[in-house]
């Protein structure tokens, strides 16, 4: 009888984990949808640009859309099993469970403004913990690389662009 028992309990109890990771499955938002990046990927990353390139990137929302075109077109030319992981880090920032993890806040990145997203940023980059620093240095990179490789970002830097040889 204490064995039924035990396996009865053991089976319940199975069936609340299964469901409460089936629930929480459900409710994960893609960082990535069709290798492009999802609606609140896109929010978010459009914050993150605004934190990260500060007034290198011109106000206006065309500008915006702009740089966020030129990574989804970036993520489309990446090997699959880097775009694998950079979909994770993605999921990240659009959950708030995940956001609590890098950045220490639940609230949506694009509810913040740049001020405390840097303030935020900085704290991944000096953080102890180097998958944070992983994330940091990751996002900026994107961010920063895709910018200024972009011709509209020489002129306004006063770079000539490359000399023909």
């Amino acid at each position: 009888m204490l064995q039924r028992r035990r396996f009865l309990q053991l089976g319940a109890a199975s069936a609340v984990v299964l469901a409460v990771a089936g629930g929480a499955a459900a409710l994960w938002k893609p960082g990535l949808r069709e290798g492009k990046l999802s609606p609140e990927a896109r929010a978010a990353m459009g914050a993150l640009a605004r934190a990260f390139l500060a007034e290198a990137l011109p106000a206006d929302t065309a500008s915006l859309n702009r740089h966020l075109d030129r990574i989804d077109e970036l993520i489309g030319a990446l090997q699959p099993a880097v775009r694998d992981e950079l979909g994770l880090l993605l999921g990240l920032l659009v959950n708030g469970a995940g956001r609590v993890g890098l950045f220490g806040h639940q609230a949506p990145l694009e509810s913040r403004g740049p001020e405390a997203l840097r303030h935020s940023l900085q704290g991944m980059r000096l953080s102890g913990i180097s998958l944070r620093q992983q994330a940091y240095f990751g996002l900026r990179e994107l961010h920063c690389g895709t910018h200024y490789a972009q011709p509209e970002a020489w002129a306004r830097m006063g770079y000539p662009g490359p000399m023909t040889i």
